[in-house]
């Protein structure tokens, strides 16, 4: 990056999209008590996080059937149906990565995401990830925020400095992390908030 020129790094999942594992399941499973236990106890997150590491689908669900044999169906259905559980913009957030485009700000993401997974999401929102000159997926790295080594490869990767660099995320624990090595980290609530946080930085959106 130029002198004085700020980069901005998106998170994916609960900043520019909504993540919700239910929505995978719940035309299919019409018990509301029962979908909750299944996405809870069989779907779980600690079981998810490994598609983050970049462990195959096929290998993460075939464990999972062999604890689970009696939900065998709808556990493959995870993976084809994963697009499912981030149908949903997160509202007036896309509005800033258009205004921050349309400046000419240069956008990036760090995602904690399985890459084939990631793939199949990206492909289908051109109008989104499109704006991005490069994201770093977690899947394909083998590394997961708030491990510091995914953002000094992003950094390294995108050509920006720390101090030249925005990163915004839901998770406090990413923003401490980027905070760490010197980059401005904004923790995200709503897109009212991020609005004024980036008018702070001169990051007009």
């Amino acid at each position: 990056m130029g002198l004085g020129t700020r980069a901005v790094i998106f998170d994916v999942g609960n900043v520019l999209f909504h993540w919700d594992r239910h929505a995978i399941y719940e035309r299919l499973i019409e018990d509301d008590q029962a979908l909750r236990a299944f996405v809870d106890d069989v779907v779980s997150l600690d079981w998810h996080a490994q598609h983050d590491l970049g462990v195959s689908f096929a290998e993460t669900s075939a464990e999972l059937r062999a604890r689970f044999p009696q939900h065998a169906a709808l556990i493959d259905l995870y993976g084809p149906r994963f697009n499912d559980s981030l149908q949903r913009e997160v509202p007036g957030v896309v509005a800033i990565l258009e205004s921050l485009d349309a400046a000419g700000v240069p956008l990036f993401a760090i995602t904690n995401f399985h890459d084939d997974f990631f793939a199949a999401f990206r492909a289908s929102r051109p109008d989104v990830f499109g704006r991005f000159r490069d994201i770093v997926v977690s899947g394909e790295e083998k590394l997961i925020k708030p491990d510091p080594a995914i953002y000094t490869l992003a950094l390294d990767r995108f050509g920006v400095a720390a101090e030249d660099a925005v990163f915004i995320d839901d998770s406090a624990a990413n923003i401490d992390a980027a905070n760490a090595l010197g980059i401005t980290g904004l923790l995200f609530t709503d897109a009212a908030t991020l609005r004024a946080d980036l008018a702070k930085l001169g990051l007009s959106a």
